[in-house]
């Protein structure tokens, strides 16, 4: 089987990947040349864990092309994915024009059937969209070539991605007939022979599932951490609260872990494009409205805790900043809690220093000399007047305290992702706020019994 996956980012290049890796032939078109020179070479232009072993077995087998001419392609290919970007509108809703534009261009090229599936984020009925985007180009050529659209939502996270598309907790597919049906149980049917479910449902459904799924969890994110600043004020612990309701199987565990807001590209954009929908169709979605306060607020919580402590003029005060990436795994700082965070710390006269495992080149693109850049977390920390912990990194968890005490200037940590134990910080001497805890007051303790 021939596929063709038009768009080269996270979600096309994952997904060509790992279907060559089942067998498929894939070719991955995009029409940035130096890109796909990369993509050649085996060079995997994102951070993905495990992308870049599979990338370079797949060349090798010869099962993996890049180009960019969708003209070749298109000819070859049972199925078309459009995998291109959904970037936000100025009003929240979600821009089509780079799906459009691809669903015209196969429609120039096209000569026998093909499933087109939008694989991108996109609004309810957008693949119908795609499909008068499609008509209208081979009436342009007056010709009358059948094809179906479809919709495959992708539900990968960053950081784990492979396995996500690899070993799903469901495959859903929204089809308008059984031709497409078809094409598409035979392009799964690895996953099938491997027990994992396929969902067919109508495109509307399909479409919407995709929207309602991050939207869910977007939710519980932020229901997690206004209940945790209220745990604050009452004098509760979010750790105990969290733990009580998460053994509940109704609600679960997952996303229930208090913070400093959710980011990336997923989460912010669809609940913004999911409220956008819901206003042009005279129906206000609520929560979900409340869900993006919530989160807005959530990112400036930590600033908060430092205005608290050190008072609202912050010249002449450093702060070293473990974690610059919207979460681990990942070099992925679009809507980054850090971003809102560096912005209102400047704001406010401070510095700046900080360090992250894979978003540094990240980091200077997005903010330039904005901030300092560290070599590593302890060089971030020096003459720190506090630090901050914004992304939960593993090589963060355990660090030497005994040198953070040693290179600091004040012994004052404000944990934005609740990673360290308040009992722990108060031991060792340090002044610690986290997110719906306990504040731990050391201020006036000088050493740090280890």
């Amino acid at each position: 089987m021939n596929i063709t996956v038009v768009g080269t980012g996270y979600v096309g290049l994952v997904t060509g990947t790992c279907f060559a890796e089942t067998g498929i032939n894939v070719t991955c078109v995009d029409i940035d040349e130096k890109k796909i020179e990369r993509l050649r070479r085996g060079e995997v232009p994102i951070y993905e864990p495990g992308l870049d072993v599979l990338l370079e077995r797949n060349i090798d087998k010869g099962r993996i092309s890049f180009t960019t001419s969708l003209q070749k392609s298109i000819k070859e290919c049972d199925a078309v994915f459009i995998a291109v970007g959904t970037p936000p509108d100025e009003d929240g809703s979600a821009d089509l024009k780079y799906v459009l534009g691809v669903a015209r261009e196969i429609g120039q090229y096209m000569e026998d059937y093909k499933v087109i599936i939008t694989k991108s984020t996109v609004p309810v009925g957008t693949s119908f969209k795609v499909k008068a985007a499609v008509e209208e180009e081979l009436a342009g050529r007056n010709v009358r070539i059948p094809f179906d659209v479809a919709s495959n939502p992708e539900f990968l996270k960053e950081g784990s991605a492979v396995d996500d598309f690899l070993k799903p907790d469901r495959i859903v597919v929204g089809v308008e007939s059984k031709r497409a049906e078809k094409v598409m149980k035979r392009l799964y049917k690895p996953f099938l022979m491997n027990g994992h479910p396929l969902l067919f449902m109508d495109i509307f459904s399909s479409e919407m599932t995709k929207y309602a799924a991050n939207s869910m969890l977007a939710t519980k994110i932020s229901f997690m951490n206004d209940i945790a600043n209220l745990c604050e004020l009452v004098g509760a612990n979010v750790d105990l609260v969290r733990k009580g309701i998460g053994s509940d199987s109704r609600i679960g565990n997952k996303f229930i872990y208090p913070g400093t807001g959710y980011g990336g590209s997923c989460f912010p954009k669809d609940v913004q494009a999911l409220v956008r929908t819901a206003d042009e169709y005279g129906h206000s979605l609520e929560v979900l409205k409340a869900v993006e306060a919530v989160n807005y607020r959530q990112k400036t919580t930590l600033v908060e805790k430092i205005k608290h402590h050190f008072g609202k003029d912050l010249k002449g005060k450093q702060f070293g900043m473990w974690g610059l990436s919207f979460k681990p795994k990942t070099d992925d700082m679009r809507e980054a809690p850090s971003l809102v965070i560096i912005d209102e710390l400047k704001a406010l006269g401070a510095t700046i220093r900080a360090y992250d495992p894979v978003a540094m080149e990240e980091a200077e693109r997005i903010l330039g000399d904005k901030i300092e850049y560290a070599k590593d977390e302890y060089d971030a920390i020096i003459d720190a007047d506090a630090l901050l912990l914004v992304t939960e990194w593993s090589e963060f968890r355990m660090p030497n305290f005994r040198i953070l005490e040693k290179l600091m200037n004040q012994k004052t940590i404000l944990d934005g992702r609740n990673v360290y134990d308040p009992e722990e910080m108060e031991e060792l001497g340090f002044t610690y706020y986290s997110i719906g805890r306990e504040v731990i007051n050391n201020a006036h303790t000088q050493t740090i019994n280890i």
